[in-house]
């Protein structure tokens, strides 16, 4: 073995920066401050305009490398300089207007360690204001790795933010540098189609919501990239499909956050369109099951619910009765409230990789 070789960090943390000088010095604290030290800092700061090079190159301590772009690149090829450069076997990523808690890479790189099978690992998110004050909203993600796999179709289930991947499977993947947006969504749902991921079920980032984050106009664009990942992921299960049938299935997972309330036209479209999922996938078998029937039972709950407005009640209560879907919805709202609901970490914990759909 070579000495460079053997002087390599375990875990390479790569924090992309562009115009974070605000963040970026509490994004390195938070890694200089883990209790897992044989790491190397990569930041990779994106033709930045503002004084973050300045604050990366204050920190003295030889773990932390800064990296720089002459002009601005987008951050899929950011990302992808960072795997590039990283020494490390293992590769967190941090945003760099994000901290880690002192624990994350400690109990990442173990579980990773005891996990051969799994390609990487994530953790749960909380939220922080502008000035770094807890927001009291947490964002799960399934644990287990059939869920993550079948959530694919919808959303990510991994946060990227969170995430400790093994550096041979992200080189092999990459970021696709033509996604100006849902770059991590698009990266995770190709990982996930043939490798394992899980999720520790616990805080282990804290991510800050700042003004700069969203706007209408990026919130467009992102729902046309992650449609063309639905596209990608219906082609190869054999489903057909139009472009507002896309829209439609975007909707599914956003029906409160967008303020949509279904009408019956949408209700029955929602009928067919699960149902045909499910056929697709018995046929095709991209998806873990039951993971995905009870992912699919639960939208199915959640349109009929959502439509009870415009519906009434009686007649959305009658009509989620007499579909077939409604076999896999109490299985679906039991794995969500398991995920929304408050519980004690260490029961959590306890499960192992069994995760709330697999019980």
């Amino acid at each position: 073995m070579s000495s460079a070789a053997a002087d390599a960090p375990r875990v390479s943390v790569v924090i992309p920066v562009y115009n974070r000088e605000a963040y970026l010095g509490a994004a390195i604290e938070s890694v200089l401050a883990q209790t897992y030290r044989d790491f190397e800092l990569l930041v990779i700061d994106d033709g930045s305009a503002d004084r973050s090079r300045e604050v990366a190159r204050r920190y003295r301590d030889r773990r932390v490398r800064l990296l720089c772009h002459e002009h601005n690149q987008g951050l899929p090829r950011t990302r992808n300089a960072g795997i590039d450069a990283a020494r490390g076997t293992y590769v967190a990523f941090l945003d760099s207007d994000d901290v880690a808690l002192p624990a994350r890479l400690a109990k990442q790189v173990s579980f990773l360690d005891r996990h051969p099978n799994h390609a990487a690992v994530g953790a749960w998110v909380d939220w922080m204001d502008d000035s770094g004050r807890p927001l009291g909203r947490v964002k799960r993600r399934p644990v287990a790795a059939c869920d993550v796999a079948a959530l694919r179709l919808f959303r990510q289930g991994i946060e990227n933010t969170a995430s400790l991947a093994r550096t041979a499977i992200l080189r092999a993947y990459r970021h696709d540098e033509r996604f100006a947006v849902s770059e991590d969504f698009e990266i995770w749902a190709r990982i996930a189609a043939e490798h394992g991921i899980a999720n520790l079920p616990e805080v282990l980032v804290r991510r800050r919501a700042h003004p700069q984050q969203t706007s209408k106009d990026r919130d467009e664009q992102t729902r046309l990239y992650r449609q063309a990942i639905y596209a990608r992921q219906l082609e190869a299960l054999g489903v057909a499909f139009e472009e507002e049938d896309l829209r439609r299935h975007h909707l599914l997972r956003r029906m409160r956050k967008s303020g949509f309330t279904p009408d019956r036209a949408y209700v029955e479209w929602a009928e067919t369109w699960l149902r045909a999922l499910q056929a697709a996938n018995a046929r095709a078998a991209r998806y873990p099951e039951p993971s995905l029937s009870q992912l699919l039972g639960g939208f199915w709950l959640k349109v009929c619910w959502n439509a009870a407005p415009n519906l009434g009640w009686p007649a959305a209560w009658q009509r989620f009765r007499t579909s077939s879907l409604r076999r896999w919805a109490w299985a679906g709202l039991r794995n969500d409230l398991f995920l929304r609901g408050p519980r004690p970490i260490a029961w959590l914990a306890g499960q192992g990789l069994a995760g709330p759909a697999s019980g």
